[in-house]
């Protein structure tokens, strides 16, 4: 059993550049890989998704790639000279005109800063960096992977544990509902004595009321495949793979059966059996919210 939730981180240095790739991800119903990249490396998303996807299989994530350096400086300043000249004319003239004293200071030039100079990045070339990138990310999932085990295998150990509960409280109220039939026998003669004197009702009729009474109180058949539910969910805890699924649609079923045993019982016991069973099947639920 493996989790939705896992983070996974790989990095490298050389030749003046540094490469970095972070996975990390949370519980979605189904896979949705986001990946990250600088600007100049937008080309390899298709790549690098598809070896998320060769990992994984349910689950939001997201693939963070860092790329840095390059030789040299990381960037170089750039000035717009066709438009300094237009301005210094502009000024010369002007100042010819009005007759001005002095130099025309480079400050006048500048009040136009944002436009006449700009600072432009210098990258190496993204394309070289492609396989090491890949090596990165190859590594960064196998740690993503390592993390999404050992909390799967705190969620399976929690679910082993809480069916082991909803076995015993199956039990419970299997034992329960087979001493029902003879106690309900017994409620309903003491009740109509009770209401209406012993001599009221012929044996006969109470026989047959009270049969009756079992037969809408019969929860044979729902605990009968409560059984094999629990036998399937046993199975799907030791499976490999992708089970989340499947174990989620086993919980909605379980829920369905003992739901109904409560709704046919007017047993005070039997009533609290399937409370307890309900608590379980809730944890059950936001476990399996994780289990890819």
């Amino acid at each position: 059993m493996r989790s939705m939730t896992g983070f996974g981180q790989a990095n490298w240095q050389g030749d003046g550049r540094r490469l970095g790739v972070e996975v990390r991800s949370v519980n979605q119903r189904f896979l949705d890989v986001k990946v990250s990249l600088p600007r100049e490396c937008a080309a390899w998303e298709a790549e690098l998704r598809a070896m998320v996807g060769g990992v994984a299989e349910r689950g939001k994530v997201d693939v963070t790639v860092y790329r840095s350096g390059g030789g040299g400086d990381d960037f170089t300043v750039e000035a717009n000279e066709p438009l300094a000249r237009a301005i210094l004319t502009s000024w010369q003239g002007l100042q010819k005109r009005l007759k001005l004293a002095g130099q025309i200071d480079v400050g006048l030039l500048m009040g136009r800063g944002g436009d006449l100079v700009r600072v432009v990045e210098r990258r190496a070339e993204a394309g070289d960096d492609l396989p090491q990138v890949k090596k990165l990310l190859a590594v960064a999932l196998k740690d993503f992977n390592r993390a999404r085990d050992r909390e799967g295998k705190s969620l399976q150990a929690d679910m082993v544990g809480r069916l082991k509960h909803m076995r015993a409280l199956h039990a419970a109220l299997q034992k329960r509902t087979d001493a029902l039939v003879p106690e309900l026998a017994r409620r309903l003669t003491e009740r109509v004595g009770t209401l209406l004197g012993k001599s009221a009702v012929s044996e006969e009729r109470l026989v047959q009321e009270a049969a009756l009474l079992a037969e809408r109180c019969d929860v044979t058949e729902e605990l009968v495949r409560l059984t094999s539910h629990l036998d399937r969910l046993g199975e799907l805890l030791r499976q490999a793979g992708s089970v989340g699924k499947a174990i989620d649609f086993l919980i909605q079923e379980i829920h369905r059966e003992i739901n109904t045993i409560a709704s046919k019982s007017a047993d005070l016991e039997v009533t609290n059996l399937t409370l307890e069973a309900k608590g379980e099947i809730e944890k059950l639920r936001e476990q399996v919210q994780n289990v890819e």
